[in-house]
């Protein structure tokens, strides 16, 4: 069974699910993902369908391809993690480039397997050499408020000293 998902775009952040909660085999599953360019985190996690159980010998692969067909789809093995209680198989994908990549994620048991297939946007990690001033932007209009804030109150201070010795001058 095969199923198709919306493109994703990425973003800075925790991963984000590019397939949620869909039936592959007897299983349902949801497949996370950070796709930042170089070796990429993917997470999946892995629920039995209604009145199914989850295989023991089950197996998930991630194979990833661009979506221009430059190079040859990669397949990667997963590694099972138990997180209390949810099934989770982790792997490290590559991207090489910024563009939009397929991602099949594919399930094998003897109770049954399947596919289901995403897309998803490779991007840099953070935004390069804008990234210093994207996050000093705020450090920078708080010294900005408190140096006008400064410069008023200086200003104030010599205008009451300056009334203060007019009035001072004038008594008699």
């Amino acid at each position: 069974m095969t199923l198709l998902s919306c493109p994703a775009r990425a973003h800075n952040g925790p991963p984000f699910p590019i397939i949620t909660e869909q039936r592959v085999g007897p299983c349902i599953v949801s497949l996370w993902i950070h796709p930042d360019i170089g070796t990429s985190p993917i997470f999946i996690l892995v629920d039995p369908a209604p009145g199914e159980t989850i295989p023991k010998d089950l197996k998930l692969q991630v194979g990833v391809q661009p979506v221009s067909g430059r190079l040859p789809e990669v397949v990667y093995q997963t590694t099972i993690a138990d997180q209390r209680g949810q099934l989770e198989y982790k792997t490290d994908v590559e991207f090489d480039r910024q563009e939009f990549w397929n991602v099949r994620l594919i399930l094998q048991s003897p109770a049954g397997g399947g596919e289901s297939l995403a897309k998803v946007e490779a991007t840099p990690i953070g935004y390069g050499r804008w990234d210093l001033l994207l996050f000093a932007l705020p450090f920078l209009a708080v010294g900005f408020l408190w140096f006008k804030v400064a410069v008023k109150r200086r200003h104030q201070h010599k205008q009451r000293v300056a009334q203060a010795s007019l009035a001072g001058t004038t008594s008699p």
